[in-house]
Protein backbone atom coordinates (compact mmCIF):
# COMPACT_ATOMS: atom_id res chain seq x y z
CA UNK A 1 0.00 0.00 0.00
CA UNK A 2 2.65 2.38 0.94
CA UNK A 3 4.62 1.65 -2.06
CA UNK A 4 1.44 2.52 -4.67
CA UNK A 5 0.91 5.85 -2.77
CA UNK A 6 4.49 6.76 -3.05
CA UNK A 7 4.30 5.51 -7.02
CA UNK A 8 1.03 8.19 -6.56
CA UNK A 9 2.52 11.05 -4.94
CA UNK A 10 6.25 10.89 -6.44
CA UNK A 11 4.66 12.52 -10.09
CA UNK A 12 2.80 14.94 -8.41
CA UNK A 13 5.77 16.25 -6.12
CA UNK A 14 8.36 16.02 -8.87
CA UNK A 15 5.76 18.32 -10.67
CA UNK A 16 5.22 20.73 -8.07
CA UNK A 17 8.89 20.83 -7.48
CA UNK A 18 9.83 21.70 -11.08
CA UNK A 19 6.80 24.64 -11.14
CA UNK A 20 8.38 26.05 -8.07
CA UNK A 21 12.11 26.00 -9.50
CA UNK A 22 10.77 27.52 -12.58
CA UNK A 23 8.39 30.12 -11.22
CA UNK A 24 11.89 31.30 -9.63
CA UNK A 25 13.24 31.27 -12.80
CA UNK A 26 10.88 33.94 -13.93
CA UNK A 27 11.51 35.74 -11.27
CA UNK A 28 14.87 35.74 -12.27
CA UNK A 29 14.66 36.73 -15.91
CA UNK A 30 11.43 39.44 -15.06
CA UNK A 31 13.01 41.23 -11.89
CA UNK A 32 10.66 43.75 -10.20
CA UNK A 33 11.55 47.32 -11.94
CA UNK A 34 8.59 49.12 -9.90
CA UNK A 35 8.20 49.91 -5.95
CA UNK A 36 5.88 48.00 -3.63
CA UNK A 37 3.94 51.21 -1.80
CA UNK A 38 1.45 50.07 1.75
CA UNK A 39 -2.18 51.44 0.58
CA UNK A 40 -3.96 49.57 3.49
CA UNK A 41 -2.73 46.66 4.66
CA UNK A 42 -0.75 45.48 1.24
CA UNK A 43 1.49 46.80 -0.95
CA UNK A 44 0.82 47.40 -4.59
CA UNK A 45 3.81 47.93 -6.92
CA UNK A 46 4.43 50.85 -9.64
CA UNK A 47 7.15 52.01 -11.42
CA UNK A 48 6.66 55.58 -10.82
CA UNK A 49 7.60 58.79 -13.91
CA UNK A 50 8.02 61.75 -11.79
CA UNK A 51 6.28 65.24 -13.28
CA UNK A 52 8.82 66.02 -15.80
CA UNK A 53 9.82 70.20 -15.38
CA UNK A 54 8.18 70.70 -19.13
CA UNK A 55 5.32 68.07 -18.87
CA UNK A 56 2.36 69.19 -21.75
CA UNK A 57 0.07 66.25 -20.72
CA UNK A 58 -1.90 65.20 -16.99
CA UNK A 59 -0.11 62.37 -14.99
CA UNK A 60 -1.23 58.90 -16.64
CA UNK A 61 -1.73 55.88 -15.02
CA UNK A 62 -1.62 52.98 -16.82
CA UNK A 63 -3.40 49.49 -16.25
CA UNK A 64 -2.69 46.20 -17.54
CA UNK A 65 -5.22 43.23 -19.25
CA UNK A 66 -5.48 40.10 -17.84
CA UNK A 67 -2.41 37.81 -17.35
CA UNK A 68 -0.30 40.39 -17.95
CA UNK A 69 1.88 42.81 -15.55
CA UNK A 70 3.33 46.36 -15.69
CA UNK A 71 5.75 45.87 -18.58
CA UNK A 72 3.36 45.44 -21.32
CA UNK A 73 2.31 49.24 -20.87
CA UNK A 74 5.66 50.02 -19.77
CA UNK A 75 7.31 48.57 -22.98
CA UNK A 76 4.23 49.86 -25.08
CA UNK A 77 4.19 53.60 -23.47
CA UNK A 78 7.37 54.92 -21.76
CA UNK A 79 9.71 55.69 -24.23
CA UNK A 80 7.15 57.29 -26.44
CA UNK A 81 5.86 59.55 -23.43
CA UNK A 82 8.79 60.11 -21.42
CA UNK A 83 9.36 64.30 -20.81
CA UNK A 84 5.79 64.85 -21.72
CA UNK A 85 4.08 63.51 -18.42
CA UNK A 86 4.14 62.08 -14.68
CA UNK A 87 3.09 57.83 -15.48
CA UNK A 88 2.00 55.63 -13.20
CA UNK A 89 2.58 51.97 -14.51
CA UNK A 90 0.68 49.80 -12.24
CA UNK A 91 0.87 45.85 -11.53
CA UNK A 92 -2.97 45.01 -10.23
CA UNK A 93 -4.04 43.49 -7.32
CA UNK A 94 -1.95 39.81 -7.32
CA UNK A 95 -0.61 40.28 -10.64
CA UNK A 96 3.30 40.89 -11.43
CA UNK A 97 4.47 41.94 -8.55
CA UNK A 98 1.58 43.50 -6.35
CA UNK A 99 0.27 41.55 -3.24
CA UNK A 100 -3.58 41.11 -3.66
CA UNK A 101 -5.23 42.44 -0.26
CA UNK A 102 -8.94 41.50 0.73
CA UNK A 103 -11.51 39.55 -1.44
CA UNK A 104 -12.90 42.94 -2.53
CA UNK A 105 -9.82 42.71 -5.13
CA UNK A 106 -11.06 40.12 -6.78
CA UNK A 107 -13.59 42.59 -8.94
CA UNK A 108 -12.55 45.62 -10.89
CA UNK A 109 -14.21 48.41 -8.53
CA UNK A 110 -11.94 47.22 -5.52
CA UNK A 111 -9.09 47.00 -7.78
CA UNK A 112 -9.88 51.07 -8.78
CA UNK A 113 -10.19 51.66 -5.07
CA UNK A 114 -6.80 50.10 -4.68
CA UNK A 115 -5.31 51.98 -7.62
CA UNK A 116 -6.80 55.45 -6.22
CA UNK A 117 -4.88 54.54 -3.01
CA UNK A 118 -1.66 54.27 -4.82
CA UNK A 119 -2.18 57.49 -6.54
CA UNK A 120 -2.77 59.59 -2.85
CA UNK A 121 -0.18 57.55 -2.00
CA UNK A 122 2.06 58.83 -4.73
CA UNK A 123 0.75 62.14 -4.60
CA UNK A 124 -1.31 62.19 -7.80
CA UNK A 125 -4.26 64.55 -7.69
CA UNK A 126 -5.87 63.51 -11.02
CA UNK A 127 -4.64 61.77 -13.94
CA UNK A 128 -5.60 60.29 -17.47
CA UNK A 129 -6.72 56.41 -16.58
CA UNK A 130 -5.69 54.35 -19.35
CA UNK A 131 -7.03 50.68 -19.43
CA UNK A 132 -5.92 47.98 -21.85
CA UNK A 133 -8.94 45.24 -22.38
CA UNK A 134 -9.46 43.86 -18.59
CA UNK A 135 -8.13 46.83 -17.29
CA UNK A 136 -11.26 48.54 -18.88
CA UNK A 137 -13.33 47.06 -16.79
CA UNK A 138 -11.21 48.67 -13.54
CA UNK A 139 -10.73 51.85 -15.84
CA UNK A 140 -14.41 52.33 -15.81
CA UNK A 141 -14.79 51.23 -12.10
CA UNK A 142 -12.16 54.01 -11.93
CA UNK A 143 -14.87 57.05 -13.62
CA UNK A 144 -17.35 55.87 -11.61
CA UNK A 145 -15.96 55.67 -8.36
CA UNK A 146 -12.99 58.39 -8.12
CA UNK A 147 -14.56 61.42 -10.88
CA UNK A 148 -12.40 63.38 -8.57
CA UNK A 149 -9.22 61.63 -9.24
CA UNK A 150 -9.97 61.45 -13.16
CA UNK A 151 -8.77 63.84 -15.36
CA UNK A 152 -9.98 61.43 -18.41
CA UNK A 153 -10.41 57.99 -19.63
CA UNK A 154 -8.81 56.43 -22.42
CA UNK A 155 -10.19 52.41 -23.28
CA UNK A 156 -7.76 50.41 -25.46
CA UNK A 157 -10.02 47.04 -26.83
CA UNK A 158 -11.68 47.05 -22.99
CA UNK A 159 -13.33 44.33 -21.65
CA UNK A 160 -16.61 45.94 -19.91
CA UNK A 161 -19.64 44.60 -21.23
CA UNK A 162 -21.29 41.06 -20.89
CA UNK A 163 -20.48 38.51 -23.42
CA UNK A 164 -22.37 35.24 -24.64
CA UNK A 165 -20.45 32.51 -23.57
CA UNK A 166 -18.23 31.66 -20.41
CA UNK A 167 -14.71 31.41 -19.64
CA UNK A 168 -12.06 28.89 -20.68
CA UNK A 169 -11.67 25.21 -18.50
CA UNK A 170 -8.46 25.90 -16.59
CA UNK A 171 -9.57 29.28 -14.94
CA UNK A 172 -12.67 27.53 -13.48
CA UNK A 173 -10.52 24.62 -12.04
CA UNK A 174 -7.91 26.66 -10.94
CA UNK A 175 -10.03 28.33 -8.15
CA UNK A 176 -11.23 24.88 -7.02
CA UNK A 177 -10.44 24.65 -3.41
CA UNK A 178 -7.82 21.47 -2.81
CA UNK A 179 -7.71 20.95 -6.54
CA UNK A 180 -7.14 24.14 -7.64
CA UNK A 181 -4.12 24.41 -5.35
CA UNK A 182 -2.57 20.90 -6.94
CA UNK A 183 -3.67 22.44 -10.43
CA UNK A 184 -1.64 25.89 -10.04
CA UNK A 185 1.36 23.90 -8.48
CA UNK A 186 1.77 21.14 -10.74
CA UNK A 187 0.09 21.47 -13.89
CA UNK A 188 -0.22 25.62 -14.64
CA UNK A 189 3.54 25.62 -15.63
CA UNK A 190 4.34 22.97 -18.37
CA UNK A 191 0.64 23.77 -19.31
CA UNK A 192 1.31 27.34 -19.93
CA UNK A 193 4.93 27.07 -20.91
CA UNK A 194 3.41 24.76 -23.70
CA UNK A 195 1.01 27.53 -24.93
CA UNK A 196 3.09 30.95 -24.48
CA UNK A 197 4.38 30.91 -27.68
CA UNK A 198 1.10 30.39 -29.21
CA UNK A 199 -1.09 32.58 -26.88
CA UNK A 200 0.60 36.17 -27.37
CA UNK A 201 0.96 35.75 -31.51
CA UNK A 202 -2.92 34.81 -31.15
CA UNK A 203 -3.19 38.23 -28.73
CA UNK A 204 -1.90 40.40 -31.42
CA UNK A 205 -3.68 38.40 -34.26
CA UNK A 206 -3.83 39.15 -37.16
CA UNK A 207 -1.25 41.29 -36.89
CA UNK A 208 2.70 40.43 -35.64
CA UNK A 209 3.61 40.11 -32.58
CA UNK A 210 6.81 41.99 -31.99
CA UNK A 211 9.49 39.68 -32.01
CA UNK A 212 10.96 40.83 -28.83
CA UNK A 213 7.35 41.07 -26.86
CA UNK A 214 7.99 37.44 -25.24
CA UNK A 215 11.56 38.91 -23.59
CA UNK A 216 10.63 42.42 -22.55
CA UNK A 217 7.53 41.77 -21.12
CA UNK A 218 7.74 38.94 -18.84
CA UNK A 219 3.96 36.80 -19.67
CA UNK A 220 5.36 33.82 -17.57
CA UNK A 221 5.17 36.00 -14.27
CA UNK A 222 1.00 34.94 -14.56
CA UNK A 223 2.05 30.97 -14.44
CA UNK A 224 3.63 31.47 -11.03
CA UNK A 225 0.61 30.11 -8.78
CA UNK A 226 -0.30 32.80 -6.77
CA UNK A 227 -0.47 34.89 -9.62
CA UNK A 228 -2.49 32.28 -11.85
CA UNK A 229 -4.69 31.63 -9.23
CA UNK A 230 -5.47 35.37 -8.52
CA UNK A 231 -6.12 35.95 -12.36
CA UNK A 232 -8.35 33.44 -13.06
CA UNK A 233 -10.18 34.43 -9.93
CA UNK A 234 -10.94 37.67 -11.66
CA UNK A 235 -12.06 36.20 -14.87
CA UNK A 236 -14.59 34.08 -12.55
CA UNK A 237 -16.20 37.11 -11.38
CA UNK A 238 -16.01 39.77 -14.17
CA UNK A 239 -19.18 38.40 -15.92
CA UNK A 240 -21.27 38.92 -13.36
CA UNK A 241 -19.53 42.31 -12.47
CA UNK A 242 -20.13 44.01 -15.94
CA UNK A 243 -23.50 42.42 -16.02
CA UNK A 244 -24.07 45.00 -12.92
CA UNK A 245 -21.36 47.62 -13.28
CA UNK A 246 -22.32 48.33 -17.16
CA UNK A 247 -25.74 49.91 -16.65
CA UNK A 248 -24.16 53.05 -14.72
CA UNK A 249 -21.72 53.40 -17.14
CA UNK A 250 -24.30 56.30 -18.07
CA UNK A 251 -23.05 57.93 -14.86
CA UNK A 252 -19.08 58.40 -16.28
CA UNK A 253 -18.90 62.42 -16.93
CA UNK A 254 -15.21 62.55 -17.79
CA UNK A 255 -13.54 62.77 -21.17
CA UNK A 256 -13.58 59.39 -22.54
CA UNK A 257 -11.63 57.88 -25.92
CA UNK A 258 -11.74 54.42 -26.76
CA UNK A 259 -9.83 52.80 -29.17
CA UNK A 260 -10.60 49.12 -30.33
CA UNK A 261 -9.12 47.60 -33.59
CA UNK A 262 -11.92 46.12 -36.12
CA UNK A 263 -10.17 42.70 -36.07
CA UNK A 264 -10.06 41.86 -32.11
CA UNK A 265 -11.09 38.06 -31.68
CA UNK A 266 -10.43 38.50 -28.24
CA UNK A 267 -12.66 41.39 -26.43
CA UNK A 268 -15.13 41.77 -29.42
CA UNK A 269 -15.79 45.46 -30.01
CA UNK A 270 -18.97 45.29 -30.88
CA UNK A 271 -19.92 43.99 -27.92
CA UNK A 272 -17.53 46.20 -25.73
CA UNK A 273 -16.39 49.08 -27.26
CA UNK A 274 -19.62 50.24 -29.19
CA UNK A 275 -21.34 49.79 -25.86
CA UNK A 276 -18.85 51.59 -24.11
CA UNK A 277 -19.56 54.66 -26.83
CA UNK A 278 -23.32 54.21 -26.34
CA UNK A 279 -23.22 54.29 -22.56
CA UNK A 280 -20.55 57.00 -22.09
CA UNK A 281 -22.44 60.71 -22.93
CA UNK A 282 -19.71 62.84 -25.46
CA UNK A 283 -17.12 59.65 -25.82
CA UNK A 284 -15.48 59.33 -29.00
CA UNK A 285 -15.10 56.06 -30.45
CA UNK A 286 -12.00 55.46 -32.00
CA UNK A 287 -11.87 52.08 -34.20
CA UNK A 288 -8.74 51.34 -36.42
CA UNK A 289 -9.23 49.25 -39.34
CA UNK A 290 -7.17 45.83 -39.75
CA UNK A 291 -5.97 46.06 -35.90
CA UNK A 292 -6.28 43.13 -33.28
CA UNK A 293 -6.52 43.06 -29.62
CA UNK A 294 -3.28 45.03 -29.23
CA UNK A 295 -4.38 49.06 -30.48
CA UNK A 296 -1.49 49.82 -27.37
CA UNK A 297 1.33 48.17 -29.57
CA UNK A 298 -0.21 48.77 -33.18
CA UNK A 299 -1.58 52.48 -32.66
CA UNK A 300 0.75 53.81 -30.04
CA UNK A 301 0.17 57.18 -31.93
CA UNK A 302 -3.46 57.27 -32.09
CA UNK A 303 -3.56 56.08 -28.32
CA UNK A 304 -0.84 59.47 -27.89
CA UNK A 305 -3.20 61.45 -30.06
CA UNK A 306 -6.41 60.62 -28.02
CA UNK A 307 -4.50 61.72 -24.37
CA UNK A 308 -3.82 64.66 -25.92
CA UNK A 309 -7.15 65.34 -27.23
CA UNK A 310 -8.45 64.56 -23.90
CA UNK A 311 -5.83 67.36 -22.13
CA UNK A 312 -7.22 69.79 -24.36
CA UNK A 313 -5.48 69.93 -27.98
CA UNK A 314 -7.85 70.23 -30.75
CA UNK A 315 -7.38 67.02 -32.51
CA UNK A 316 -9.06 65.01 -35.38
CA UNK A 317 -8.50 61.68 -34.02
CA UNK A 318 -10.25 59.78 -37.03
CA UNK A 319 -7.69 61.57 -39.48
CA UNK A 320 -5.32 60.25 -37.01
CA UNK A 321 -6.26 56.60 -36.97
CA UNK A 322 -6.70 56.91 -40.86
CA UNK A 323 -3.01 57.71 -40.99
CA UNK A 324 -1.88 54.70 -38.73
CA UNK A 325 -4.46 52.67 -41.15
CA UNK A 326 -2.02 53.71 -44.12
CA UNK A 327 1.17 53.47 -41.60
CA UNK A 328 -0.11 49.69 -41.16
CA UNK A 329 -0.60 48.51 -44.42
CA UNK A 330 2.20 49.63 -46.11
CA UNK A 331 4.28 47.65 -43.23
CA UNK A 332 2.29 44.63 -44.21
CA UNK A 333 3.57 44.70 -47.80
CA UNK A 334 6.84 44.19 -46.20
CA UNK A 335 6.56 41.43 -44.55
CA UNK A 336 5.06 38.07 -44.03
CA UNK A 337 2.56 37.93 -41.28
CA UNK A 338 1.89 33.93 -39.97
CA UNK A 339 -1.07 33.63 -38.30
CA UNK A 340 -1.89 30.47 -35.27
CA UNK A 341 -5.06 28.71 -34.56
CA UNK A 342 -7.10 31.27 -32.14
CA UNK A 343 -7.01 29.75 -28.45
CA UNK A 344 -10.98 31.49 -28.06
CA UNK A 345 -11.93 34.05 -25.33
CA UNK A 346 -10.01 32.78 -22.81
CA UNK A 347 -6.41 32.90 -24.33
CA UNK A 348 -3.66 33.20 -21.62
CA UNK A 349 -3.53 37.15 -22.52
CA UNK A 350 -7.31 37.16 -22.81
CA UNK A 351 -8.47 40.18 -21.70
Amino acid sequence: MLAEVSALLAPLAAAIGYSTYKARQFEQAYPNIGELTDVGGYRMNAVHIERPQNADLPALVFIHGASGNLLDQVVAFRAALEGRAEMLFVDRPGHGYSERGGPENAVPSGQADAIARLMEKRGIEKAIIVGHSFGGAITAAFGLRHPDKTSGLLFLAPATHPWPGGIDWYYHVATVPIVGWLFNHAIVVPLGLSRLERGTRNVFRPNPRPADYIEKTGPSLVLRPGAFQNNAADFKMLLAYVKEQSLLYSQITAPTVIITGDSDEIVWEHLHSRGLARDISGSELITVSGVGHKPDYLATDVAIAAMEKIAGKPLDLQAVARRAEERLAAASHNRTVVTVPSLGPGALHGA
